[in-house]
């Protein structure tokens, strides 16, 4: 099922798609692509960074089944970031304020790739925002990160990455955690920029982190006791991926209560 909403854009742009909407949606997931450093062009309607995420939306539906988690995209009106602009992540905000009036307060994990991954990480203080799934994350020197205190935030990042890079995304969650983040790392070894090495893992490990962080189920024990660590303190921030079983058909992933709260 598709829905379209979304009025708080500029110019009357929708930036917030539906991709799934059940009856009574008490948690959501916001699906965001990745983009160019610059670029005002409008995404066309197949463009491939938004053809990426699907694998996703599959994953994260299988792993979410019965527990009521609507799934949306965001919508960019550029392809470009384009500097102090940072058009993606007005997008993100008036995606969320538009869930938010749909919907009321309830848990949202951002699932964001490259731009859309500094988009998310950059639009985390939203009060509907509990968690963040960072893939391969634009992160440049200097890119705020107070905002992500008190949220959780997961980033994967493929060591042959050569357009955004993985030592920038381990810096960012070393601030991050010191800011009052939870945060986790892991590196994605014989993977790239475009996560077409491993698409199965990169798939089944971001729904699994999904439904984790909404509190349908619980995270892998070495997911655990990285968001466990604070302040300054070392470690779990570059573990290694592995590999991640297929999601059964029927099998018992999501259980109540879901979690609450920022």
């Amino acid at each position: 099922m598709s829905r379209q909403a979304g009025r708080n854009g500029a110019a009357g742009h929708q930036a917030l798609v539906w991709r799934f909407m059940p009856e009574r949606p008490s948690a959501a997931v916001l699906l965001l692509h990745g983009g160019r450093e610059h670029g005002l062009t409008r995404p066309g309607r197949w463009n491939l960074p938004g053809l990426r995420m699907y694998g996703f939306l599959r994953a994260i539906r299988q792993e979410t089944a019965g527990a009521d988690v609507a799934v949306g995209a965001v919508r960019y009106r550029h392809r470009g970031w384009n500097a102090d602009r940072a058009d993606a992540a007005r997008d993100t905000a008036a995606a969320l304020n538009d869930l938010a009036e749909e919907l009321g307060h309830i848990p949202t994990v951002l699932v964001g790739h490259s731009m859309g991954g500094r988009a998310a990480l950059r639009s985390a203080a939203h009060p509907n925002v509990t968690g963040v799934v960072a893939l391969a994350p634009w992160c440049p020197e200097g890119e705020p990160c107070t905002q992500l205190s008190g949220r959780d935030v997961v980033m994967l990042h493929g060591d042959r990455d050569q357009v955004t890079a993985p030592a920038a995304t381990r810096l960012f969650a070393a601030r991050a955690r010191a800011a009052g983040a939870r945060v986790c790392g892991y590196t994605v070894a014989g993977s790239g920029h475009t996560l077409l090495r491993r698409s199965a893992d990169w798939h089944r490990a971001t729904a699994r982190f999904c439904a984790g962080l909404l509190g349908l189920r619980e995270l892998p024990a070495d997911t655990a006791a990285a968001l466990a660590l604070s302040g300054e303190a070392p470690g779990g921030l570059g573990l290694p991926l592995p590999s991640y079983p297929r999601i059964r058909p029927g099998a018992d992933r999501c259980a109540p209560p879901i979690r609450t709260g920022a």
